[in-house]
Order: structure tokens, then sequence, then C-alpha cells
């Protein structure tokens, strides 16, 4: 199975679900373009991987792509496998792992509803290089490393 783009997610403000929208523009130096993450730090961009979202379905939870407000989800991919520096292309751009994981100060809604969330452990963070479109379908592709 080659990996791909499983949906593209985006939200207007921080601390709540993103919605799938299928595509978008991620901008060099900013991120997923009109998604309320964006910016130029290391967390411009955040990915995890619909076999992660299963994970917590198989827990009884009603979850989706955009429920744990990532911006990308892949599928076919072990995204936390990843070293820091990776680089990937996704649909045209071109984006490197900044993160792995990150810590949550306070309990999202999912964790209240199944006691557990994936994205502190599961999610990684990349910061775009090279800006392109991206949408539902693209392939994934791990870059070699730059020497």
């Amino acid at each position: 199975m080659t990996a791909e783009v499983a949906a593209v997610c985006m939200s207007d403000s921080k601390g709540v679900k993103k919605k799938d929208v299928g595509e978008g523009y991620l901008q060099a130096g900013q991120g997923l373009l009109e998604d309320a993450h964006g910016g130029d730090w290391h967390r411009m961009l955040s990915l995890l991987a619909m076999e992660s979202i299963e994970s917590m379905r198989d827990k009884g939870l009603d979850v989706g792509p955009g429920d744990f407000a990532e911006n990308i989800t892949t599928r076919g991919i072990e995204l936390v496998s990843l070293p820091i520096g990776t680089r990937l292309q996704l649909g045209e751009a071109l984006v490197e792992v900044t993160q792995i994981g990150k810590e949550c100060h306070n309990r999202c809604a999912i964790y209240y509803q199944a006691g557990d969330c994936v994205m502190p452990r599961e999610g990684i963070f990349a910061r775009v290089l090279e800006s392109g479109a991206v949408k539902r379908g693209d392939p994934v592709r791990i870059l070699p490393s730059k020497k």
C-alpha cells in the first residue's frame, strides 16, 4: 500500500476540532493557509495517521479526521517512527518533521470521552519548506535525507 493523504483539515480558531476540507495549500514558512494553527514556528503543520484514529475507534469513540486537531491525516505510513528532520513530499509541498508528539497541558474532550488521546503520543509536527497544493488521495513520500 502506498502512503497517502487521507484528509486535509482546518479550523478558524485554536482549541477546536478541525473540519476535513479535502484540499488546501501549504505555504512555506506558514503552514496550511487559512488554518488557525499556521504561523512561523516549528509546529506550523500537524499530522496524524488514520491508523491512530482507528485505534481510538476501536475503543468505542466516534472519531474521524480532524477530531484530534490535526491538519493532515495520512494512511499507510507510521508517522511516529519518523526521525526529526525527515522530509516528506505531501502533494506538491515539501515538509520537514520537527517534533514527535506533544505535551498536553489541558486534557481535551477526546481524553475525557475515552480516557486517552493519541495526538500527544502519535501525532507529529512539521514545518513547510516548499509551498504547494495538497489534497485527499495525494501520495506521501519519504525523501532521502539531505547531506
